[in-house]
Protein backbone atom coordinates (compact mmCIF):
# COMPACT_ATOMS: atom_id res chain seq x y z
CA UNK A 1 0.00 0.00 0.00
CA UNK A 2 1.53 3.31 -0.83
CA UNK A 3 4.54 1.78 -2.95
CA UNK A 4 3.26 2.17 -6.24
CA UNK A 5 5.88 5.56 -6.61
CA UNK A 6 9.30 6.33 -5.69
CA UNK A 7 8.55 8.33 -2.43
CA UNK A 8 9.42 6.93 0.57
CA UNK A 9 7.21 6.90 3.57
CA UNK A 10 7.38 8.30 6.74
CA UNK A 11 4.53 6.52 8.82
CA UNK A 12 3.13 7.67 12.22
CA UNK A 13 1.38 5.48 14.58
CA UNK A 14 -1.13 6.97 16.12
CA UNK A 15 -2.70 10.14 16.03
CA UNK A 16 -2.87 11.44 19.17
CA UNK A 17 -0.43 14.83 20.79
CA UNK A 18 2.48 13.67 20.03
CA UNK A 19 1.94 11.54 16.19
CA UNK A 20 -0.54 15.02 15.00
CA UNK A 21 2.34 17.30 15.99
CA UNK A 22 5.05 15.15 14.43
CA UNK A 23 2.37 14.78 10.99
CA UNK A 24 2.44 18.49 10.77
CA UNK A 25 6.12 19.23 11.25
CA UNK A 26 6.93 16.83 8.82
CA UNK A 27 4.42 17.39 6.28
CA UNK A 28 5.80 21.45 5.99
CA UNK A 29 9.55 20.67 6.31
CA UNK A 30 9.67 17.52 3.93
CA UNK A 31 9.47 17.69 0.11
CA UNK A 32 6.68 15.94 -1.19
CA UNK A 33 8.23 15.00 -4.36
CA UNK A 34 10.48 12.87 -2.01
CA UNK A 35 8.83 11.68 0.76
CA UNK A 36 4.90 10.43 1.99
CA UNK A 37 3.73 11.13 5.00
CA UNK A 38 1.30 8.25 6.63
CA UNK A 39 -0.84 8.68 9.83
CA UNK A 40 -2.51 5.86 11.03
CA UNK A 41 -5.30 6.13 13.45
CA UNK A 42 -7.76 3.96 14.75
CA UNK A 43 -10.36 7.09 14.74
CA UNK A 44 -10.99 9.34 12.05
CA UNK A 45 -10.64 11.72 14.84
CA UNK A 46 -8.33 13.27 17.58
CA UNK A 47 -9.52 13.36 21.33
CA UNK A 48 -9.13 16.22 22.92
CA UNK A 49 -8.55 14.54 26.52
CA UNK A 50 -8.31 17.71 28.94
CA UNK A 51 -12.06 17.88 28.30
CA UNK A 52 -13.51 14.46 28.38
CA UNK A 53 -13.91 14.06 31.97
CA UNK A 54 -16.60 17.02 31.84
CA UNK A 55 -17.55 15.68 28.51
CA UNK A 56 -18.59 12.47 30.56
CA UNK A 57 -20.29 14.27 33.32
CA UNK A 58 -23.12 16.28 31.20
CA UNK A 59 -23.71 18.22 28.17
CA UNK A 60 -22.22 21.91 28.13
CA UNK A 61 -19.99 24.18 26.10
CA UNK A 62 -20.91 22.11 22.96
CA UNK A 63 -18.15 20.12 24.23
CA UNK A 64 -19.47 16.70 22.54
CA UNK A 65 -19.07 18.98 18.69
CA UNK A 66 -15.88 20.19 19.47
CA UNK A 67 -14.13 17.60 21.70
CA UNK A 68 -13.48 14.79 18.73
CA UNK A 69 -11.35 16.98 16.24
CA UNK A 70 -11.58 15.43 12.50
CA UNK A 71 -8.14 14.29 10.93
CA UNK A 72 -8.59 15.97 7.94
CA UNK A 73 -6.62 19.52 8.33
CA UNK A 74 -3.35 17.59 9.90
CA UNK A 75 -1.06 17.93 6.86
CA UNK A 76 0.50 21.02 5.51
CA UNK A 77 0.24 21.82 1.78
CA UNK A 78 -1.45 18.19 1.43
CA UNK A 79 1.56 16.39 2.13
CA UNK A 80 0.73 13.45 3.58
CA UNK A 81 -2.20 10.50 3.84
CA UNK A 82 -4.92 9.55 6.55
CA UNK A 83 -5.50 6.14 7.10
CA UNK A 84 -8.00 5.03 9.31
CA UNK A 85 -7.07 1.69 11.06
CA UNK A 86 -5.43 -0.49 13.74
CA UNK A 87 -1.77 -1.36 13.49
CA UNK A 88 -1.24 -5.03 14.62
CA UNK A 89 1.86 -5.73 13.85
CA UNK A 90 5.60 -4.43 12.57
CA UNK A 91 7.40 -6.34 10.08
CA UNK A 92 10.77 -5.00 10.53
CA UNK A 93 13.75 -5.48 7.19
CA UNK A 94 16.87 -6.36 8.22
CA UNK A 95 18.12 -3.27 7.11
CA UNK A 96 16.55 -0.11 7.33
CA UNK A 97 13.14 0.32 6.88
CA UNK A 98 10.24 -2.09 7.13
CA UNK A 99 6.19 -2.39 6.88
CA UNK A 100 3.22 -2.20 9.25
CA UNK A 101 -0.12 -4.11 9.32
CA UNK A 102 -2.92 -3.40 9.10
CA UNK A 103 -5.96 -5.61 11.30
CA UNK A 104 -7.81 -5.30 8.25
CA UNK A 105 -4.77 -6.60 6.10
CA UNK A 106 -3.03 -3.52 4.22
CA UNK A 107 0.41 -3.09 4.29
CA UNK A 108 2.40 0.18 4.49
CA UNK A 109 5.74 0.22 4.07
CA UNK A 110 7.89 2.81 6.09
CA UNK A 111 11.48 4.10 5.58
CA UNK A 112 10.87 5.96 9.18
CA UNK A 113 8.44 4.59 11.78
CA UNK A 114 7.13 6.82 14.51
CA UNK A 115 5.22 5.23 16.81
CA UNK A 116 3.15 7.10 19.29
CA UNK A 117 0.06 4.73 20.41
CA UNK A 118 -1.12 6.52 23.27
CA UNK A 119 -2.80 4.69 26.20
CA UNK A 120 -5.66 2.87 26.99
CA UNK A 121 -8.23 4.45 29.27
CA UNK A 122 -10.48 2.90 31.47
CA UNK A 123 -14.34 4.29 32.45
CA UNK A 124 -16.12 7.19 31.14
CA UNK A 125 -13.28 8.19 28.76
CA UNK A 126 -12.28 4.94 27.37
CA UNK A 127 -14.09 5.93 24.15
CA UNK A 128 -14.99 3.20 21.69
CA UNK A 129 -13.71 2.89 18.68
CA UNK A 130 -16.23 2.35 16.89
CA UNK A 131 -17.75 6.11 15.90
CA UNK A 132 -21.33 4.94 15.74
CA UNK A 133 -20.89 4.06 19.48
CA UNK A 134 -19.87 7.13 21.12
CA UNK A 135 -22.77 9.82 21.55
CA UNK A 136 -24.82 6.62 23.25
CA UNK A 137 -21.30 5.48 25.37
CA UNK A 138 -21.31 9.37 26.35
CA UNK A 139 -25.13 9.27 26.94
CA UNK A 140 -24.73 6.24 29.05
CA UNK A 141 -22.45 7.80 30.95
CA UNK A 142 -24.16 11.07 31.77
CA UNK A 143 -27.32 9.16 33.12
CA UNK A 144 -25.19 6.69 35.23
CA UNK A 145 -23.88 9.96 36.91
CA UNK A 146 -27.17 11.61 36.98
CA UNK A 147 -29.40 8.70 38.47
CA UNK A 148 -26.24 8.04 41.17
CA UNK A 149 -26.43 9.64 45.08
CA UNK A 150 -22.95 7.77 46.27
CA UNK A 151 -20.36 7.54 43.87
CA UNK A 152 -16.88 5.70 44.74
CA UNK A 153 -14.07 6.78 42.18
CA UNK A 154 -10.97 4.22 42.38
CA UNK A 155 -8.17 6.49 41.86
CA UNK A 156 -7.16 9.63 43.00
CA UNK A 157 -4.82 10.93 40.30
CA UNK A 158 -5.51 13.95 38.05
CA UNK A 159 -8.53 11.74 37.03
CA UNK A 160 -9.96 11.22 39.78
CA UNK A 161 -9.92 14.62 41.32
CA UNK A 162 -10.98 16.03 37.95
CA UNK A 163 -13.87 13.48 37.69
CA UNK A 164 -14.92 14.17 40.96
CA UNK A 165 -14.89 18.18 40.88
CA UNK A 166 -17.38 18.07 37.59
CA UNK A 167 -19.54 16.17 39.30
CA UNK A 168 -19.90 18.03 42.24
CA UNK A 169 -20.40 21.49 40.10
CA UNK A 170 -23.54 19.84 38.29
CA UNK A 171 -24.86 17.86 41.97
CA UNK A 172 -23.41 19.44 45.00
CA UNK A 173 -25.31 17.45 47.16
CA UNK A 174 -24.30 13.56 45.79
CA UNK A 175 -21.97 11.43 47.53
CA UNK A 176 -18.78 11.17 46.25
CA UNK A 177 -15.87 9.61 47.59
CA UNK A 178 -12.10 8.99 46.56
CA UNK A 179 -10.38 5.64 47.24
CA UNK A 180 -6.43 6.19 46.79
CA UNK A 181 -3.47 3.84 46.98
CA UNK A 182 -1.28 6.52 47.95
CA UNK A 183 -0.19 8.78 51.17
CA UNK A 184 -1.53 12.12 49.27
CA UNK A 185 -3.45 12.23 46.20
CA UNK A 186 -1.91 12.20 42.73
CA UNK A 187 1.94 10.79 43.15
CA UNK A 188 5.18 11.35 44.54
CA UNK A 189 6.47 13.11 41.45
CA UNK A 190 4.88 15.91 42.66
CA UNK A 191 5.69 17.60 46.46
CA UNK A 192 3.68 17.03 49.18
CA UNK A 193 2.57 20.53 49.37
CA UNK A 194 1.14 20.50 46.39
CA UNK A 195 -0.91 16.96 47.00
CA UNK A 196 -1.95 18.37 50.15
CA UNK A 197 -3.58 21.47 48.66
CA UNK A 198 -5.41 19.26 46.00
CA UNK A 199 -6.53 17.00 48.73
CA UNK A 200 -7.50 20.44 51.00
CA UNK A 201 -9.50 21.91 47.37
CA UNK A 202 -11.48 18.55 47.20
CA UNK A 203 -12.81 18.45 50.46
CA UNK A 204 -13.65 21.89 50.52
CA UNK A 205 -16.15 20.57 47.81
CA UNK A 206 -17.67 18.41 49.47
CA UNK A 207 -15.56 15.06 48.23
CA UNK A 208 -14.44 12.36 50.99
CA UNK A 209 -11.18 11.30 50.31
CA UNK A 210 -9.68 7.95 51.60
CA UNK A 211 -5.60 7.22 51.51
CA UNK A 212 -3.50 4.57 51.76
CA UNK A 213 -6.27 2.15 50.47
CA UNK A 214 -7.97 0.11 47.38
CA UNK A 215 -10.52 -0.79 45.51
CA UNK A 216 -8.82 -4.09 44.18
CA UNK A 217 -11.95 -4.64 41.46
CA UNK A 218 -13.86 -1.78 40.50
CA UNK A 219 -16.66 -2.65 38.69
CA UNK A 220 -17.39 -0.08 36.78
CA UNK A 221 -21.33 -0.21 37.23
CA UNK A 222 -23.87 0.21 39.68
CA UNK A 223 -24.06 -1.91 43.19
CA UNK A 224 -24.94 -1.01 46.32
CA UNK A 225 -21.83 -1.00 48.62
CA UNK A 226 -17.76 -1.78 48.00
CA UNK A 227 -15.57 -2.74 50.29
CA UNK A 228 -11.83 -1.62 50.11
CA UNK A 229 -8.81 -3.89 50.29
CA UNK A 230 -8.50 -2.46 54.04
CA UNK A 231 -11.89 -3.96 54.92
CA UNK A 232 -13.79 -0.19 54.95
CA UNK A 233 -17.40 -0.41 53.57
CA UNK A 234 -18.61 2.09 51.21
CA UNK A 235 -21.97 2.71 50.05
CA UNK A 236 -22.17 3.04 45.91
CA UNK A 237 -24.22 3.16 43.55
CA UNK A 238 -21.83 3.68 40.75
CA UNK A 239 -18.33 2.86 41.56
CA UNK A 240 -15.97 4.10 38.56
CA UNK A 241 -12.29 3.38 37.75
CA UNK A 242 -9.99 6.47 37.37
CA UNK A 243 -6.51 4.72 37.62
CA UNK A 244 -3.70 5.19 35.77
CA UNK A 245 -4.18 4.00 31.89
CA UNK A 246 -2.18 1.29 30.65
CA UNK A 247 0.69 1.78 27.67
CA UNK A 248 -0.76 0.79 24.11
CA UNK A 249 2.30 -1.31 23.23
CA UNK A 250 1.62 -5.21 22.99
CA UNK A 251 1.76 -4.65 19.46
CA UNK A 252 5.33 -3.96 19.61
CA UNK A 253 6.42 -5.82 21.97
CA UNK A 254 5.11 -8.99 20.27
CA UNK A 255 6.51 -7.54 16.73
CA UNK A 256 10.33 -6.18 17.74
CA UNK A 257 10.41 -8.36 21.24
CA UNK A 258 9.40 -8.14 24.63
CA UNK A 259 12.69 -7.22 25.47
CA UNK A 260 11.29 -3.77 23.59
CA UNK A 261 9.56 -2.41 26.32
CA UNK A 262 9.46 -2.55 30.58
CA UNK A 263 7.59 -5.10 32.47
CA UNK A 264 4.75 -2.35 32.79
CA UNK A 265 4.51 -2.33 29.01
CA UNK A 266 6.63 1.58 28.03
CA UNK A 267 8.63 1.44 25.06
CA UNK A 268 12.21 1.61 26.04
CA UNK A 269 13.87 4.65 24.13
CA UNK A 270 17.28 6.40 23.65
CA UNK A 271 18.01 10.29 24.45
CA UNK A 272 17.60 10.81 20.50
CA UNK A 273 13.96 8.79 20.81
CA UNK A 274 14.74 6.20 19.05
CA UNK A 275 14.40 2.06 19.85
CA UNK A 276 17.63 0.94 21.29
CA UNK A 277 18.13 -1.69 18.41
CA UNK A 278 16.02 0.58 15.31
CA UNK A 279 17.74 3.83 15.01
CA UNK A 280 14.97 4.42 11.87
CA UNK A 281 11.96 3.36 14.64
CA UNK A 282 11.34 6.23 17.32
CA UNK A 283 8.65 6.52 19.75
CA UNK A 284 7.24 9.80 21.59
CA UNK A 285 4.32 10.26 23.96
CA UNK A 286 2.60 8.55 27.10
CA UNK A 287 4.04 5.07 25.28
CA UNK A 288 7.51 5.91 26.25
CA UNK A 289 9.64 4.91 29.24
CA UNK A 290 11.05 8.21 30.75
CA UNK A 291 11.56 9.70 33.94
CA UNK A 292 8.61 11.81 33.51
CA UNK A 293 4.82 12.59 33.70
CA UNK A 294 2.34 11.22 31.14
CA UNK A 295 0.92 14.88 29.37
CA UNK A 296 -0.09 16.34 26.46
CA UNK A 297 2.28 19.01 26.72
CA UNK A 298 5.58 16.20 27.19
CA UNK A 299 4.23 14.56 23.96
CA UNK A 300 4.48 17.68 21.55
CA UNK A 301 8.15 18.28 23.53
CA UNK A 302 9.02 14.77 22.74
CA UNK A 303 7.49 15.67 18.65
CA UNK A 304 9.63 18.30 18.18
CA UNK A 305 12.79 16.54 18.86
CA UNK A 306 12.01 13.34 16.81
CA UNK A 307 10.33 15.83 13.83
CA UNK A 308 13.78 17.05 14.05
CA UNK A 309 15.73 13.95 14.41
CA UNK A 310 13.86 12.48 11.34
CA UNK A 311 15.22 15.06 9.12
CA UNK A 312 18.44 14.31 10.08
CA UNK A 313 18.54 10.97 10.39
CA UNK A 314 17.63 11.18 6.78
CA UNK A 315 20.54 13.37 5.74
CA UNK A 316 22.93 11.32 7.95
CA UNK A 317 23.25 14.24 10.51
CA UNK A 318 24.37 13.47 14.09
CA UNK A 319 20.87 13.48 15.84
CA UNK A 320 19.81 15.70 18.91
CA UNK A 321 18.93 14.23 22.75
CA UNK A 322 15.87 14.87 24.25
CA UNK A 323 16.75 16.46 27.67
CA UNK A 324 13.47 16.26 29.58
CA UNK A 325 11.45 19.34 31.42
CA UNK A 326 10.07 20.39 34.44
CA UNK A 327 7.19 19.28 35.80
CA UNK A 328 3.94 21.37 35.38
CA UNK A 329 0.22 20.41 35.79
CA UNK A 330 -3.03 22.48 36.37
CA UNK A 331 -5.46 19.91 38.05
CA UNK A 332 -8.90 21.23 37.39
CA UNK A 333 -11.58 21.01 40.19
CA UNK A 334 -14.47 22.20 38.29
CA UNK A 335 -15.10 24.57 36.17
CA UNK A 336 -13.76 27.65 38.43
CA UNK A 337 -10.91 25.52 40.42
CA UNK A 338 -8.10 23.67 40.59
CA UNK A 339 -4.58 23.71 41.77
CA UNK A 340 -1.50 24.65 39.27
CA UNK A 341 2.17 23.44 40.10
CA UNK A 342 4.82 24.62 38.49
CA UNK A 343 8.42 22.49 39.30
CA UNK A 344 10.87 25.14 38.84
CA UNK A 345 12.44 27.34 41.48
CA UNK A 346 10.83 26.77 44.57
CA UNK A 347 8.40 25.17 43.31
CA UNK A 348 5.47 27.60 42.33
CA UNK A 349 1.55 26.80 43.25
CA UNK A 350 -1.41 28.74 41.95
CA UNK A 351 -4.95 28.48 43.14
CA UNK A 352 -8.29 29.00 41.63
CA UNK A 353 -7.91 31.98 39.81
CA UNK A 354 -5.03 31.12 37.95
CA UNK A 355 -6.24 27.42 37.21
CA UNK A 356 -9.75 28.95 35.91
CA UNK A 357 -8.16 31.58 33.65
CA UNK A 358 -5.94 28.84 32.18
CA UNK A 359 -7.64 25.80 32.04
CA UNK A 360 -10.47 24.99 34.35
CA UNK A 361 -13.13 27.68 32.41
CA UNK A 362 -12.66 26.44 28.98
CA UNK A 363 -10.55 23.04 28.64
CA UNK A 364 -7.92 24.58 26.64
CA UNK A 365 -10.00 23.04 23.87
CA UNK A 366 -9.84 26.11 21.39
CA UNK A 367 -5.60 25.77 21.73
CA UNK A 368 -5.78 22.20 21.07
CA UNK A 369 -8.27 22.13 18.12
CA UNK A 370 -6.05 24.93 16.27
CA UNK A 371 -2.58 22.76 16.97
CA UNK A 372 -4.65 20.06 14.75
CA UNK A 373 -5.23 22.27 11.87
CA UNK A 374 -9.25 23.59 13.50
Amino acid sequence: MYASDKRKNIVIVGGGGGGVAVARRLSEQLQSSQYRIVLINPRSYFIILPATVRLAVYDTDRLEERVFVPLDRVFHNGNGVFIRGKVKAIDKNKGEGGTVLLEGGDRVDFEVLVLSPGFLWDGPIAFPEDESLIKEFIAKWRESFKKAYSIVLAGGGATGIELAGEIKDVWPDKKVTIVHGGCGLMNSSYPMKVRKRLESRIQQRGVDVILNDYIDNPMISSMSTVKTRNGMELDADLVVSTRGPRPNSEFIASSLGAHTVTDHGLVKVLPTLQLPEHPDIFAIGDVIDWPEQKQLIKAQNHAEIVSSNVLRHLSGEELESYKGSCEIILVTVGKTGGVCYFGFLWGIVFGDWVSRLTKSSHLLVDRIRASVGY
